[in-house]
């Protein structure tokens, strides 16, 4: 059972930690020479076009990234990403006061610590996604579902729906919050909060996702579909791929740290009941799902970050106080080398090899590149490339030419095929932007600037007639 009173004296401690983290973390972001990544520009670019939904993901990570560069006056990169590394802080603070209520003082300040050392924060904090704008609500869901079953208070059970609602317009893995409650509740009798909390929460969460689900529902279950999409096995039938589930669940070591997976590891082997128990129960169904979905098909490594929001309390529990010490040390090695490769960038690298951050390279003098070819010809530019096309508009947003996806028969396989497609009424020549062979007899250009991630591709420019690209999509 958790303790009914919380430990006051780790906050100061806890504070300065999360203060320090947090600043040297923004630091580094003023100083980042890395490109913006495709999702990060993507969802800049939501922001710009405010919805309920978007074609691959819930709307909030949109709504904040518009809100900050609003109060910012800037989209530079720096205002872009600066919620990674505050948000990250809040989620620490958060899930330290929980270990505080239900372990005490000293397990508040190491989960505070190993926290904010784990390796997908300190990815997190440099560089924005959905599991980094999931996490605080995530863990507020988490403390506030604990402190529901001591309080028994409406208001308690009210911000767990809510908190967990705001997590789902996150991610849609926040469905994980739900499975763990559910578990919890219906294998530990002293761990319900009440019917009544329980129709409190429920309803608290359903009003908070309502928003998204009419849109998903008015726009042909878009972002369900792209879910869908991503499982694979769920269309295209299961590939049973032991070497892919074998790569996944190992490359958790590199996500949650070495030693806090081992000691994680250890805390589902060694099950104890109570508050230790119900952790257990809200981390291990991500990490399950997504291994077997890792066996079906394929799985991202960050697909399981829901596990580690109870599970960094479990490690910290289960690790000795030296055990607590090496993982923040091994924590801190991958923690502080990111920030360095980032104001480095592109060192390092040699003569044979591209950047090691090449993915975050390149992308930016490539879009001002293709920008200025499309002012020069005075034409409309089209890509049937994400990448490029995300890229165009956060670059483009202020110059004066016009963009467009390459059209698709059937579903659109990103959101800027879904809503920039390139328009039958539009007459005339675009400057086309791809690979292989030219389309349509085009004109070949020179102009565009190929580094970092595209130094070894084949994308070229192109004049060609608009009519015959329409042709070709039909």
């Amino acid at each position: 059972m958790p303790s009914r009173t919380e430990p006051q004296s780790w906050r100061p401690l806890a504070l300065i930690f999360i203060a320090v983290a947090v600043a040297l973390r923004l630091l580094a972001l003023a100083f980042d020479r890395t490109d913006l990544f495709v999702d990060e520009v993507q969802y800049w670019f939501w922001g710009q076009n405010l919805d309920f939904g978007y074609y691959s993901k819930p709307p909030l990570i949109g709504w904040l990234i518009r809100l900050v560069t609003d109060l910012a006056g800037s989209d530079a990169a720096f205002w872009v990403r600066m919620p990674g590394a505050v948000l990250h802080g809040i989620t620490a603070y958060l899930l330290g006061a929980l270990a505080a209520r239900l372990f005490g003082r000293e397990a508040a300040l190491w989960t505070v610590a190993l926290y904010l050392s784990l390796p997908f924060v300190a990815l997190g904090s440099v560089m924005i996604s959905t599991d980094t704008v999931m996490a605080p609500f995530y863990a507020a869901a988490l403390l506030f579902f604990f402190r529901t079953i001591e309080t028994r208070h409406l208001r308690d059970a009210l911000a767990v729906g809510v908190f967990a609602g705001l997590a789902f317009m996150a991610k849609y893995a926040a469905i994980y919050f739900l499975i763990g409650s559910a578990m919890v509740m219906l294998t530990q009798p002293g761990l319900r909060p009440g019917w009544r909390n329980l129709v409190v929460m429920i309803a608290g969460f359903v009003v908070t996702i309502l928003p998204n689900v009419l849109w998903n529902l008015s726009h042909d279950l878009t972002t369900v579909s792209h879910t869908m999409d991503n499982a694979g096995w769920v269309r295209d039938g299961a590939a049973f791929d032991f070497g892919s589930m074998a790569e996944f669940f190992f490359s958790q070591f590199g996500v949650f740290g070495p030693v806090t997976m081992g000691a994680l590891i250890v805390a589902y082997l060694r099950p104890k009941r109570g508050a230790h128990f119900a952790l257990m129960l809200f981390s291990i169904p991500a990490l399950l799902t997504v291994t077997v979905q890792a066996l079906l098909e394929k799985a991202y490594a960050n697909w399981a970050i829901a596990t580690y929001f109870s599970g960094v309390i479990l490690a910290v529990i289960v690790l000795p106080r030296l055990g607590r010490w090496i993982a923040l040390s091994a924590n801190l090695v991958l923690s502080v080398l990111l920030p360095v490769l980032i104001v480095l960038a592109p060192w390092p690298q040699n003569a044979k090899d591209d950047p090691l951050l090449q993915r975050y390279l390149g992308r930016h003098v490539l879009s001002e590149s293709i920008l200025t070819l499309a002012e020069i010809e005075n034409l409309p530019v089209v890509s049937g490339n994400r990448d490029i096309l995300a890229d165009l508009f956060y670059i483009g947003r202020d110059r004066d030419v016009a963009l467009y996806a390459l059209p698709e028969a059937g579903r659109p396989s990103s959101y800027y095929a879904q809503n920039f497609a390139l328009s039958a009424t539009l007459a005339g020549e675009v400057l086309w932007i791809g690979s292989g062979e030219l389309p349509c007899d085009g004109e070949a250009l020179g102009g565009l600037i190929l580094t970092g991630v595209y130094a070894r591709t084949d994308l070229r420019a192109a004049r060609v007639t608009a009519a015959c690209l329409l042709d070709l999509a039909q």
